[in-house]
């Protein structure tokens, strides 16, 4: 419910881009602020996303409201910066959106008679294909330098998956694009049997770079630090097509294991400080011992 004297959402908004306008505004503006340009903001960008997850991620619907807040305000800055160099500006950013949502429900949107037929099967890849098309001609426009240029080392398939995912996000994304084509296992089965593969072969490269069976620690050359690596991303990306099989989000399923760790060494330290003792004043043994306490009591939860 809107309360007394609430501005208008158009109200709002309008105010903050006068706002970032002001923080932009050379002599006046805020030092920090006017030396921002498009890649020292981009990483804001991306956190404050994040903690847009974490905010859903823990129903903090208090914080949800500041951190989408915080989020919209990185969509204004970069379109701000865009008007500055006479690129393009917020309305611009709106009204593409706003088109896009329309072009991509005919159902909802279109005519009398595409809304009669409902979602037709193909309608979703005919609309990117066109849309696909335009973006290529926008691209030619606003940055001639980057038209021509084609992403992941040159696939046309995989061209248009952003570089600048996390990296368990782009590969599912790579791994569906190239299921489109039909490069991808029919079941888990060999997905599986591809896991085991990548964890012998890093099992391998890990072992003969260290001093001892028994002593696992790298004591590598870069030379088979890159190997090592090398055979760590490709056990990562198999996962990740675990996931995708499973239709489960990679980035989710480790968020809630980094969640479940972090509440469970929680545990570990309350029931030291029972003990009079920290962390670091206690042994492997111990706490190892009161992980496999808390394990338990989680396992006596679930039933």
């Amino acid at each position: 419910m809107t309360k007394p004297n609430t501005p208008s959402a158009a109200e709002a908004l309008q105010r903050l881009l006068a706002i970032m306008a002001a923080l932009r505004t050379p002599q006046t503006g805020c030092p920090w602020d006017l030396e921002q340009t498009f890649e020292t903001i981009a990483p804001y960008t991306i956190e404050e996303a994040y903690e847009v997850a974490d905010a859903i991620s823990r129903g903090d619907l208090a914080d949800l409201k500041e951190e989408l807040g915080d989020l919209l305000l990185q969509v204004v800055y970069h379109a701000r910066i865009a008007e500055e160099n006479g690129a393009f500006e917020f309305v611009d950013v709106a009204e593409a959106v706003n088109a896009k949502m329309i072009r991509r429900h005919p159902h909802v949107f279109g005519s009398q008679e595409e809304r009669a037929a409902g979602a037709q099967p193909g309608f979703w890849s005919r609309i990117k294909a066109e849309e696909k098309a335009d973006k290529a001609a926008e691209r030619a426009r606003l940055s001639p330098e980057a038209s021509g240029q084609t992403a992941a080392h040159g696939s046309l398939v995989l061209a248009d998956v952003p570089v600048g995912l996390p990296a368990l996000t782009r590969a599912v994304k790579l791994q569906d694009k190239a299921a489109k084509v039909g490069f991808d296992w029919p079941d888990l089965g060999p997905v599986f049997q591809k896991m085991r593969e990548e964890i012998e072969e890093l099992e391998e490269v890990a072992f003969s770079a260290a001093p001892s069976a028994a002593s696992p620690e790298p004591m590598a050359t870069q030379a088979q630090r890159a190997a090592i690596e090398e055979e760590l991303g490709d056990m990562l990306f198999v996962m990740a097509n675990i996931a995708r099989h499973l239709k489960l989000d990679p980035e989710t399923a480790l968020r809630a294991a980094n969640d479940k760790f972090t509440r469970r060494f929680a545990y570990i330290e309350r029931r030291l400080a029972e003990r009079g003792k920290t962390a670091p004043q206690s042994t492997l043994e111990e706490m190892d011992a009161l992980w496999d306490e808390v394990r338990a009591l989680d396992k006596e939860r679930r039933g």
